[in-house]
């Protein structure tokens, strides 16, 4: 009579992405991310003034040349954009990491270990803030129809006093937030690896999905900090970008370091 061979278990199923992190360790990271800015802090505050001075010329030519109704995707796209443009903070915290010196030519001529990928994730990253301006404008002419822009003064009553303004507000702010959760999750940790790995663009943006989706509870408390800190600049004039984008720029390095293996 034959015999059936015994089935051996299968062997345990080994999450290489999840990490230990707890729930304040958010927190860590921006206190972190303070210590760094807090060391030759002028490196620091003039990245932010220079991301600041940028960012109202960008402002102001977009209300000169009449293109005010793409300003508010156009706030939301910097979030995009944004942890690429940090790449000279994330050199500064690397540096300081590493005990190696600070200098302004390092902190604004970096040279990342994977070389030119981090131009090409850059451009992915720009090209993905375009179609979301794109979509925003798309969905407005979908609610309002050939209505013209009324306005940054009027536009306020008409959104929050017409059911058509919230019906546009409902359907935006969802779409908006797939490309918002889509753009965090390749962008929250693939720009520090290409600076500190030789990899490429596809790879770290696929590495930083794959640690954004196995550590979801921590990263969405991450990422509302980094939403409220945003939002608290624009409340300012954008002013607060001075020293919140610089903050945000050194706590993200360590929030990477925190997500390799072996890390705090």
């Amino acid at each position: 009579m034959p015999m059936i061979p015994p089935v051996a278990s299968p062997l345990p199923i080994v999450d290489r992405w999840g990490r230990p992190l707890k729930v304040d360790d958010p927190l860590k990271w921006l206190a972190a991310g303070w210590r760094d800015l807090m060391i030759q802090p002028a490196m620091s505050i003039a990245y932010g003034l220079i991301i600041f001075l940028l960012s109202v010329g960008f402002v102001s030519s977009l209300i000169a040349l009449g293109r005010d109704y793409i300003l508010f995707p156009a706030f939301a796209g910097f979030m995009v954009v944004g942890p690429i443009l940090a790449l000279g903070l994330y050199e500064k915290s690397r540096r300081i990491e590493a005990g190696q010196p600070l200098h302004w030519h390092a902190l604004f001529f970096v040279r990342p270990r994977s070389g030119g990928q981090i131009l090409f994730t850059g451009v992915l990253l720009c090209l993905l803030m375009i179609v979301w301006m794109r979509a925003a404008v798309i969905i407005y002419a979908l609610f309002f129809g050939l209505l013209p822009f009324p306005g940054l003064n009027r536009i306020a009553p008409m959104l929050f006093t017409t059911q058509t303004g919230w019906a546009m507000l409902a359907v935006g702010t969802a779409i908006g937030g797939l490309f918002a959760a889509f753009s965090f999750a390749i962008s929250a940790f693939s720009v520090p690896m290409l600076l500190d790995k030789d990899v490429d663009a596809l790879t770290a943006m696929g590495s930083s999905m794959a640690l954004v989706w196995s550590n979801l509870r921590v990263l969405l408390i991450w990422a509302t900090i980094v939403l409220v800190l945003f939002l608290l600049s624009l409340a300012t004039a954008m002013l607060g970008l001075i020293v919140i984008y610089p903050l945000l720029g050194h706590a993200t390095w360590h929030a990477y370091r925190a997500v390799q293996p072996g890390g705090a």
